[in-house]
């Protein structure tokens, strides 16, 4: 008896990608089906269309990945983030910055920059800068907000690289957040075991039938960990996108002074859509009346902290790190709110 009752608690484990997280969104489409059947099928359009939408960063991170895992070439690409930290750290912001890496698309990467053992502060200062700004978005921030707030938003975006960057290296020198990643995802932090123990590199690895195997399981377990999350994510964006009234957003963040940048910073979390469809809705809030570093703030904290980013990183990191990522995305958008609107 005691055997059948471990074995039907463990079940949702047995079914590849059906754990908790697999539950969790059966659970919530079986709700939407139940109160509202029309929105079911808004919602599941919303997730494919998001997934497709993400699918090709996916696949060449992941794909990435695994063959330097597989080849043996992660040891490599770790190697080449040591050194001295603050130049790395500036380095790594800046790419953030310029990479046309969206906020789901990067955590692949970041996930392999961590397991192979990469240092947790280069690695946050991408990881904020990344969803912040890329080249696209900065001509659609140009053709929206004009070249003035694309080029604020672009220092803003290094400048929150930096700061996370900084200040977990700050943090780390007192010994704190030393294994940034959840069980199950390597060995991350200043001293990963790709960097104590390294592999030969084989880099055409599938003529090692044993290396070929590795590839498959890297590749195969990655998918399906950060594809059930996404999904999760998107389920949840879509429903807060058709529950959330827009109107909320402009009565919430209307105004001059410091208490809309706060404001914006606050609502940008649960009310921020994507970074290209968020642009022109911060366009109508500014000629509305919006303080433009409360347009500053909403774009900035809702594109670190939007709802598949914040999900994917909450998955992916201990508690500690992923506290540590909201706390630097908030006080990096209020300043620079507040920097833009005093300028």
């Amino acid at each position: 008896m005691n055997s059948l009752k471990l074995n039907l608690y463990n079940w949702p484990r047995q079914v590849p990608g059906l754990d908790r997280v697999g539950l969790t969104i059966i659970a919530i489409l079986f709700g939407v089906l139940i109160l509202e059947p029309t929105q079911l099928v808004d919602t599941i359009e919303f997730v494919l269309s998001a997934l497709l939408n993400v699918l090709p960063f996916l696949l060449l991170s992941i794909g990435i990945a695994a063959y330097a895992k597989a080849s043996g070439a992660d040891s490599l690409i770790a190697k080449a983030f040591q050194g001295r930290t603050l130049p790395m750290i500036v380095f790594a912001a800046t790419m953030g910055a310029l990479s046309p890496f969206c906020s789901c698309g990067v955590i692949p990467l970041i996930a392999a920059l961590l397991s192979m053992g990469v240092p947790l502060a280069p690695v946050m200062a991408f990881w904020l800068a990344s969803p912040l700004m890329d080249p696209s978005m900065f001509v659609l921030t140009v053709g929206t907000l004009g070249a003035e707030f694309a080029v604020a938003k672009t220092i803003a975006a290094v400048g929150i690289g930096l700061l996370g960057g900084i200040g977990i290296w700050v943090i780390q020198r007192s010994g704190a957040l030393a294994e940034p990643l959840r069980d199950g995802f390597g060995n991350g932090g200043c001293g990963g075991a790709r960097i104590r123990a390294p592999q030969s590199i084989v880099w055409p690895f599938w003529n090692d039938k044993s290396r070929r195997a590795t590839f498959i399981t890297s590749a195969r377990d990655n998918l399906l960990f950060l594809g059930k999350w996404l999904m999760l994510a998107f389920v949840l964006e879509s429903l807060m996108l058709a529950y959330v009234p827009a109107d909320w957003v402009v009565q919430a963040v209307g105004g001059n002074g410091w208490m809309p940048v706060i404001g914006a910073t606050f609502i940008g979390v649960p009310a921020y859509l994507n970074g290209y469809a968020a642009l022109p809705l911060v366009g109508g809030l500014i000629d509305q009346g919006m303080a433009p570093g409360a347009g500053m703030a909403f774009l900035l904290a809702g594109g670190v902290t939007s709802i598949p980013a914040a999900i994917a990183v909450y998955a992916l990191t201990r508690p500690p790190v992923f506290v540590a990522y909201l706390g630097f995305a908030f006080i990096g958008a209020i300043t620079s709110g507040l920097l833009y609107g005093m300028l």
